[in-house]
């Protein structure tokens, strides 16, 4: 190895004479081979097998030398800079991070390192694209994490175990990606990728021991409230989104929420039980991840405003929907927004049936149309001329029909 003595010098912030680096190296078991007026070539030995770079031997020289030995300059140094995506993302996670606090959740920090027997039965995070690390303390900090689940499911055993059941817990952080296929002698880090995510997790009741309120589990349907509350709050249009089912192996059944080119944003569901047995946990864990650095991409040129609530009031409407079984209510909420993207401010499903009475194959919506017009109060006319619109797209691209 080439240790160069004006990078030590740069790099340390102060000139050491080069005997004195002469003798620290010596002194940590490294061989001078050759020695010129610039620097030294090293032989390192196999065991430290820490020191990988020059700046592996800076470190070591300096802590030697004494930190307490490099004097405070007299002078700062600095350059402007402006802000950039990275203070946003910062910026915008305190936002959801205060957010999730007011909601009942407690943040929670996990290391990054973890167990590769996590993942060896795994397909969507497969042990293969596992990041190692080449000298582990032990079997259990042996890769770096390729999911948040696992470390907050470790955190979720650790309180159950102390009889705290009922939790609600938050983490943002990053995972890293090793990929086989791009592996490429000259550019080593060009087969290494990382991400930031958020993790959600819920587990035991939602409500427990209140005088007022019959005792009640979390639900996946409470969970999805939250991730849309977070969505909303950075101003990700919801509209633009598509709600489908996932295939990731981390749950025993999930729903993912993706872009319209069908990257994933966020999956959520209930944690497969085969996983949370591995952290001996017994009750249902509903966990949702969230792919913090595409949805800030997402969201990069959304600004989030607030305005006063409109003096005119909002027009409601019930329609009783009988459509085909495979059909989705997303369907009839994308339908819908795209028939009135002025007046339709929102579409709620409340009510779904199967059984009789019913065409065979079939099944009924109960959908409510909200609309609103900020300007004026919204007639009958107007309103029915908008319904009508509603319906005839929904016959002609779904065959819905009025019960």
């Amino acid at each position: 190895m080439d240790l160069d003595y004006q990078y030590a010098h740069d790099l340390i912030g102060k000139t050491i004479p080069t005997e004195v680096i002469k003798e620290i190296v010596t002194s940590l078991e490294m061989k001078i081979t050759e020695e010129t007026e610039t620097g030294l070539k090293l032989e390192v030995p196999a065991y430290r097998v820490d020191v990988q770079r020059p700046c592996d031997v800076v470190e070591d020289i300096l802590r030697i030398y004494g930190y307490n030995n490099v004097e405070i300059p007299t002078a700062v140094k600095s350059s402007l800079t402006i802000k950039g995506s990275v203070d946003r993302s910062n910026k915008l996670e305190n936002v959801i991070a205060e957010q999730l606090v007011g909601e009942g959740f407690h943040e929670i920090l996990n290391n990054s390192l973890t167990k590769e027997a996590y993942y060896d039965k795994l397909q969507t995070y497969a042990s293969k694209h596992l990041v190692r690390v080449m000298n582990p303390l032990s079997n259990d900090l042996n890769v770096l994490r390729q999911t948040l689940l696992f470390g907050g499911l470790e955190s979720i055993a650790h309180n159950v175990n102390r009889k705290s059941e009922n939790q609600r817990f938050f983490e943002t952080g990053n995972c890293y990606f090793f990929d086989e296929t791009k592996r490429n002698p000259e550019h080593t880090l060009v087969a290494y990728t990382e991400a930031q995510y958020m993790g959600l997790w819920l587990t035991g009741k939602r409500v427990q021991g209140s005088w007022i309120h019959a005792d009640e589990d979390s639900t996946v349907y409470e969970l999805k409230a939250y991730v849309v509350n977070i969505l909303k709050r950075l101003g990700c249009e919801l509209k633009g989104l598509k709600v489908v089912a996932g295939a990731n192996d981390l749950f025993a059944k999930s729903l993912a929420i993706t872009d319209r080119n069908g990257a994933v944003i966020v999956e959520l569901g209930l944690v497969a039980k085969a996983l949370s047995a591995m952290c001996d946990i017994d009750q249902e864990v509903y966990y949702a991840e969230i792919n913090w650095t595409l949805l800030m991409k997402k969201v990069k040129n959304q600004s989030v405003s607030f305005k006063e609530i409109s003096k005119f009031p909002a027009v409601r409407r019930d329609l009783a929907l009988l459509v085909d079984k495979q059909v989705e209510f997303a369907a009839i909420e994308q339908i819908a927004f795209a028939s009135e993207k002025k007046l339709l401010k929102r579409v709620e499903l409340f009510d779904v049936y199967e059984g009789k009475n019913l065409e065979a194959g079939k099944k009924s919506y109960a959908v409510n149309f909200v609309l609103q017009d900020e300007s004026k109060t919204m007639n009958d006319k107007q309103t029915d001329a908008v319904m009508k619109k509603i319906i005839s797209n929904l016959e002609k691209q779904l065959g819905a029909k009025l019960r």
